[in-house]
C-alpha cells in the first residue's frame, strides 16, 4: 500500500460541494468552501474536541485540591495524568479503527459519550484509586475524539485550505480550556476546595448536549465514505504496519511522543507551578492562564495558516524551537518577577499550540482513506501514552527540583519531534483519497 495518495483533483463532493462558490478567499474563505454539510461537520468537531478539551482541564485546575484531600504526593497526581494518556492511546486506536469501519459521525458520537460519562463519574470518587480507574476510563473517550473528529472535517477541506480548516478545529482545544478556567475560578472562590474539585467534574456532564446536535445534523463526507466501503482493507489495523506504511506510523508516532511530551507537561503542571512555586492565589492562577490560553487561541489559528504557506514539516519545526525556548524563559523568571511572568505567558500559550495545528491535516494526509482514521488514531494517541511519561517525570522531579526546574523536562519532548520529521514526508497540497 503506498503512503503517497494520487494527487489527482478531489471528486466534486468532497470539500467544497456543488452548491459552494468556487473562490476560497478572505479571512473565512475556507469555511465558505466547506459548504453547508462541511460546516455542520467542522461545528460538531468543533464542539466536541473543545468540550473533550474541557473536560480534560478539570483535573489539572483541581490538581491541588485532589493531592490535599486524598493525601497525594507529586508522583502520585502526576500518575493520574499519565494513566489518563496511556489509556487514551488504546481509546484512540480503537476509535481510529471504528470511524474506518462504521463511520466518522458514528465514532464521534461513541468517543463524547465515554468521556463525558466517565469525567462526571470522576466526581464521586470516593478514593484514590476510584479515581485512577474513573479518569483511566475517561481516556478511553478523550484519546478518540480529536483524531475521529480532525478527519472528518478533513475530508470535507479543500488541499489547499486544510492547515488552516484544521487548525481553527485545534483553536477549540483553547476554548474548552478557557471555559474551564472560567468555571474553576467561580467554583474554587464559592465552594470549599472538598467539595469544588468534585463539582468541576461533574460540569463534565455538558457534551452530551452536543450529541444531539451531531445526531441530527453532522454526516460523513461522501465520497470518502465510498473509497472506504470498496477498500478491503477498510479499518485493518495490521495495515498501517505494511511495508508502504510502516516507516510512516513509526515516525508518526516519535512526532507524536515529543509534541505530546512537551505539550502535557505544560498543561498538567503549570496551574501548580503558578500555586506552589509563585504563590498566586486561585483568582490570580486564572488570571495568568488567561493569557496562557489567548497565546494559544491565536497559535492555534495562526499555525493553520502557517503551515498552509510553510508546509507540515517546516510549521512544526519552527515552533518546536520557539515551544523550546519559551519553557526555558518562563520557568527561568527571578521570584518576584510575576509582571514578567504574566507577558510571557502569550507567546507560550501561542508556540506550544501552533506546532499542533498541522497536525491534523499532515497525519490525515500520511494515510489513504480506508486506514485514515486507524493510522490517525493509533500515531496521535501512541504518541499520547509515550509522551505521558513526561507529566509524571515532572511530578517525581518536582519534590527535588521543584516544579518549575522539573518543567524543563518538557523541552526535550519538542527536540524528540523535530528527529522524528527527517523520517516523514511533505503533504501540503496533497489530495484525500
Amino acid at each position: 500500500m503506498s503512503t503517497t495518495p494520487p494527487t489527482q483533483a478531489a471528486p466534486a463532493d468532497i470539500g467544497p460541494e456543488k452548491d459552494v462558490p468556487p473562490g476560497d478567499d478572505g479571512v473565512f474563505g475556507w469555511l465558505r468552501v466547506l459548504g453547508p454539510r462541511g460546516r455542520r461537520a467542522f461545528a460538531g468537531a468543533f464542539g466536541g474536541y473543545a468540550l473533550d478539551s474541557y473536560d480534560y482541564f478539570t483535573l489539572p485546575l483541581s490538581m491541588v485540591a485532589l493531592a490535599a484531600y486524598f493525601g497525594l504526593d507529586s508522583g502520585q497526581t502526576g500518575l493520574i495524568t499519565t494513566v489518563t494518556l496511556v489509556v487514551s492511546a488504546v481509546g484512540g486506536a480503537v476509535a481510529g479503527v471504528v470511524a474506518d469501519r462504521i463511520g466518522r459521525v458514528k465514532a464521534l458520537m461513541i468517543t463524547v459519550i465515554t468521556y463525558a460519562v466517565f469525567t462526571v463519574a470522576c466526581g464521586f470518587a470516593p478514593n484514590y484509586e476510584t479515581l485512577l480507574v474513573f479518569r483511566a476510563l475517561q481516556g478511553l473517550g478523550f484519546g478518540g475524539e480529536w483524531a475521529v473528529g480532525a478527519i472528518l472535517v478533513a475530508e470535507y477541506a479543500t488541499a489547499r485550505n486544510r492547515g488552516r480548516t484544521l487548525g481553527a478545529i485545534q483553536s477549540s482545544w483553547a476554548v474548552g480550556w478557557g471555559l474551564a478556567v472560567v468555571v474553576y475560578t467561580v467554583v474554587f472562590q464559592f465552594l470549599d476546595e472538598d467539595i469544588a474539585w468534585r463539582v468541576m467534574f461533574w460540569t463534565g456532564a455538558l457534551p452530551a448536549l452536543l450529541i444531539i446536535y451531531v445526531r441530527r445534523n453532522v454526516h460523513d463526507a461522501p465520497e470518502a465514505a465510498e473509497q472506504r466501503r470498496k477498500s478491503a482493507d477498510k479499518g485493518s489495523f495490521t495495515a498501517i504496519f505494511k511495508p508502504g506504511l510502516l516507516r510512516t506510523t513509526l515516525f508518526a508516532v516519535l512526532l507524536s511522543t515529543g509534541v505530546q511530551g512537551g505539550y502535557y507537561t505544560l498543561a498538567t503542571w503549570v496551574p501548580t507551578y503558578l500555586k506552589s512555586d509563585r504563590g498566586l492565589t486561585v483568582v490570580g492562577t486564572g488570571g495568568y492562564l488567561a493569557f496562557l490560553i489567548s497565546g494559544a487561541f491565536i497559535g492555534y489559528l495562526a499555525g493553520g495558516y502557517l503551515t498552509d504557506i510553510l508546509g507540515r514539516k517546516r510549521n512544526i519545526t519552527l515552533f518546536a524551537f520557539l515551544s523550546a525556548a519559551c519553557i526555558l524563559a518562563y520557568t527561568n523568571i527571578p521570584d518576584g518577577a510575576n509582571g514578567l511572568l504574566l507577558v510571557l505567558g502569550f507567546p507560550l500559550g501561542f508556540c506550544m499550540s501552533a506546532i499542533f495545528s498541522g497536525f491534523g491535516s499532515f497525519l490525515s494526509e500520511l494515510y489513504p482513506a480506508a486506514v485514515r482514521g486507524t493510522g490517525q488514531g493509533f500515531t496521535y494517541n501512541t504518541g499520547r501514552a509515550i509522551g505521558a511519561v513526561f507529566p509524571t517525570m515532572v511530578g517525581f522531579l518536582a519534590d527535588s527540583w521543584g516544579v518549575g526546574g522539573a518543567l524543563v523536562f518538557g523541552a526535550l519532548g519538542y527536540a524528540l519531534a523535530v528527529l522524528a520529521l527527517f523520517g516523514l514526508p511533505e503533504t501540503r497540497g496533497r489530495e484525500l483519497l
